[in-house]
């Protein structure tokens, strides 16, 4: 090896499957990397020295999935000495030693609660040519207390909990997790915080149930007041939370989001199933008409709420009666969105050796019947905005047809999904209308028009956007008229110059790996602290 290969940083690639919390943990993955030196390779590169899989236990499929990829890696790895890869995540935390046995390539395998642990993990495998397999039982610090590299300048996930108190029989994740850690409240703040000195407008608050949360240090109101202090965050333009728990869900917490101007009238609340029955067997400690009921009363609060959900089909001896309670329950929800799943067994799990598992062909005839029934639904539910005005934080890589189109995308305040014209340069729309820059001007970051009709620069994702929709469709919006307004924000800024926040964190003796990183330029926010 040259002495200018051997100094030169060494590349890392992150691959990530699953929930918002594992998004989340590869975030600080690529921080952990980043402050021992390492350098984020190119999507497009096929053989980085490090590739981190972070993975997901959830589906049956997830052991295929990550096998398969670990198998493609093989002569990669092959070919190019001193590669490595490691296995994170749930799957990691559940199969431990079985990864190394199977992929013997495999250099590091480490669990859900030693995150931190990573780099030097990575080192020790390098200096003793030997696989490092370690996995703790019990967190040894909280995630949030480690760098993180975020992947956005205008949304951020802040994790208020890690873990699970509940029992539910098809979940592998409380013994993957642990039990409930809550952080305390100022920790929490203080992160939010520091994301908005940075330019980040909207935080969603993490938890495996967020709204349990407080349960650790005895304050049943807790997550409610949590919300409320958000409120109090000068900057902070949107809150949103996930996964709330209906058996935790209390009035509290619903007056929160009524009163506090910042946290989004969206809620997504986990169904699983319309039948008592079966949530009995799930061991969800809640029952239809309590579902109902909290819904009844988020409305009466909250008449623009969109509420999202998620449902399982097909559970072990869900008759044909409970598959049609689950419609009737769906068609009195109203949902916005939902996410659908066919039940899949999980060893380990009470629910893969129950009496009843049901056959592959019920399930999907019952899965198909239960997407058109929701689709419909969500589709009349858009059609009522079609004429309205909607506020769009612009996001990247929401629209997928984006670039063919000539549209940006983002989120509504209720979570909906809006592709939308820009008008960019006074230039026709998609349906042939100038833009609001031509037309208006463009509003600036202090709210007002550039002068005389000027445009004050191109919309950016993290910049806000308010338009009328023109269009709706089950899963999406379309607005392709001229913006009303378009605002700057720091958040845009930041997209603009390519920078992403960094929320740092306490390294104690982590290996530094490669040429120093160099000195950022001294900025504002909590970077310069």
């Amino acid at each position: 090896m040259t002495t200018a290969a051997a100094s030169s940083p060494r590349t890392y690639q992150v691959r990530t499957y699953g929930c918002q919390m594992n998004v989340h943990d590869s975030e600080r993955i690529s921080g952990l990397l980043e402050q021992a030196g390492y350098v984020r390779a190119p999507e497009a590169d096929d053989h980085p020295d490090v590739v981190v899989f972070n993975t997901c236990a959830v589906r049956e499929n997830a052991d295929n999935r990550l096998y398969g990829n670990l198998g493609h890696l093989r002569p990669v790895k092959s070919r190019h000495p001193g590669m490595q890869i490691a296995v994170g995540g749930c799957l990691a935390q559940k199969d431990r030693g079985e990864i190394v046995r199977k992929a013997p390539w495999v250099d590091v395998v480490f669990g859900t609660h030693n995150i931190g642990s990573l780099p030097v993990l990575l080192e020790r495998a390098r200096h003793n040519a030997a696989a490092e397999v370690e996995i703790l039982e019990s967190l040894d610090v909280f995630p949030s207390t480690l760098p993180t590299r975020r992947e956005s300048t205008y949304a951020g996930w802040v994790s208020i909990s890690v873990g699970c108190n509940n029992t539910c029989t098809f979940c592998i994740v409380p013994s993957l997790r642990g039990k409930e850690k809550d952080r305390r409240p100022g920790d929490i703040l203080s992160e939010v915080r520091a994301l908005v000195d940075e330019g980040v407008l909207e935080v969603t608050l993490l938890g495996q149930n967020v709204n349990s949360y407080g349960v650790e240090f005895g304050d049943r109101l807790a997550f409610g007041k949590l919300l409320r202090a958000c409120g109090d965050i000068d900057g902070l333009e949107r809150v949103r939370f996930t996964s709330p728990h209906p058996k935790d869900f209390t009035d509290d917490v619903i007056a929160a989001m009524a009163e506090t101007p910042n946290v989004c009238h969206s809620l997504h609340m986990p169904l699983q199933s319309g039948s008592d029955d079966v949530l009995r067997a799930m061991r969800r400690s809640y029952r239809a008409d309590r579902y109902l009921g909290i819904i009844e009363k988020v409305r009466a609060a909250m008449p623009d709420a969109a509420i999202t959900t998620d449902i399982i089909v097909g559970f072990p001896g869900e008759t044909d009666a409970d598959f049609e309670r689950t419609l009737d329950v769906v068609r009195e929800a109203r949902f916005s969105s939902a996410f659908t799943f066919q039940y899949s067994k999980r060893p380990g799990t009470p629910a893969a050796t129950m009496d009843g598992q049901l056959p592959k062909q019920v399930v999907q005839e019952r899965y198909e019947r239960l997407i058109a029934c929701v689709e419909e639904i969500t589709w009349a539910e858009n059609k009522k905005l079609v004429g309205e005005t909607v506020e769009v934080l612009v996001a990247v890589g929401e629209g997928r047809k984006d670039e063919r189109t000539g549209r940006m995308s983002g989120r509504a305040r209720d979570g909906r999904l809006v592709h939308f014209a820009t008008g960019a340069n006074g230039q026709p729309g998609a349906n042939g209308q100038h833009g609001a820059v031509g037309q208006h001007g463009a509003v600036g970051a202090d709210g007002q028009h550039g002068e005389g009709g000027s445009p004050v620069g191109p919309i950016r994702p993290g910049d806000i956007v308010h338009t009328v929709v023109t269009y709706a469709a089950p899963h999406h919006l379309n607005a392709d008229g001229a913006p009303l307004s378009h605002r700057r924000t720091r958040a845009g800024d930041a997209a603009e110059a390519g920078r992403a926040p960094r929320t740092p964190g306490v390294l104690l003796g982590l290996p530094t790996i490669g040429a120093p990183a160099a000195v950022p330029a001294p900025t504002t926010g909590c970077a310069a602290h």
